[in-house]
């Protein structure tokens, strides 16, 4: 009943920009925080960026100064806007969030995550 879309990935050359998105629906009552991983081919699922339900943002080192990530509270979406890609960020990349949500007659809280969008940066 909670799920996350994901939508903005593709296909681009070195150098170039996507903006991926991550909507939240379902019985919720908060979205907490939202994050966005990365898994590259033979490595680890690995955190991109994380932005709290306030604003504040955090980035990992590799993509710090090309990446941003923003959210709309009032569509339980987050972003994560990609510049000056390289061929190092092709990667599936997932979001998630720590949601609030109704479960019958009570309140639960957990992990969700996106089906995962594919990013391919090549010339």
């Amino acid at each position: 009943q909670v799920q996350l879309v994901e939508s903005g990935g593709g296909l681009v050359q070195p150098g170039g920009s996507l903006r991926l998105s991550c909507a939240v629906s379902g019985s919720i009552l908060r979205v907490n925080a939202m994050e966005w991983y990365r898994q590259a081919p033979g490595k680890e699922r690995e955190l991109v960026a994380g932005i709290s339900i306030g604003g504040r943002s955090n980035y990992a080192a590799s993509v710090e100064g090309r990446f941003t990530i923003s959210r709309d509270n009032a569509k339980n979406t987050v972003y994560l806007q990609m510049n000056s890609l390289k061929p190092e960020d092709t990667a599936v990349y997932y979001c998630n969030a720590f949601v609030r949500y109704y479960s019958g007659n009570s309140v639960s809280a957990d992990d969700y995550w996106g089906q995962g969008t594919q990013v391919t940066v090549s010339s």
